[in-house]
């Protein structure tokens, strides 16, 4: 028996699928809000810090946290090596300048000064 059902029909079979690369594209898309930003940068003058991935902060970040999570500390057949981490500089995002602070020369006030009389 041939089956009657609109979901056997080869046009239904192509939407479905396009909706699953739709779904698909729309999880799996690099700067998509399940992944990273376009430009990585530090919070700045006027901005709450948010969430930024351990690869965007140091080139070896999964030995700089296998460092602070003590891994291999107690290793006695192969001790781990002097470790130095390999910082990212990331700029900063400011969203306005802040001004030039100018402070004055030191007040210098002498010794020898007349004490006030009341009148």
């Amino acid at each position: 028996m041939a089956s009657t059902r609109n979901k056997n029909t080869t046009g239904n079979y192509c939407l479905e699928q396009r909706s699953f690369l739709n779904s698909e594209n729309y999880s799996l898309y690099k700067n998509s809000q399940y992944g990273q930003a376009y430009i990585t940068e530090n919070p700045g003058n006027g901005l709450l810090p948010g969430q930024i991935p351990a690869n965007q902060l140091s080139f070896n970040s999964i030995d700089v946290e296998s460092f602070l999570y003590g891994i291999n500390s107690t290793n006695l057949v192969n001790p781990i090596k002097e470790f130095t981490p390999e910082l990212k500089r990331l700029p900063d995002a400011n969203i306005y300048k802040t001004p030039t602070t100018y402070l004055p020369v030191p007040l210098h006030v002498g010794k020898n000064r007349p004490f006030p009389t009341p009148a």
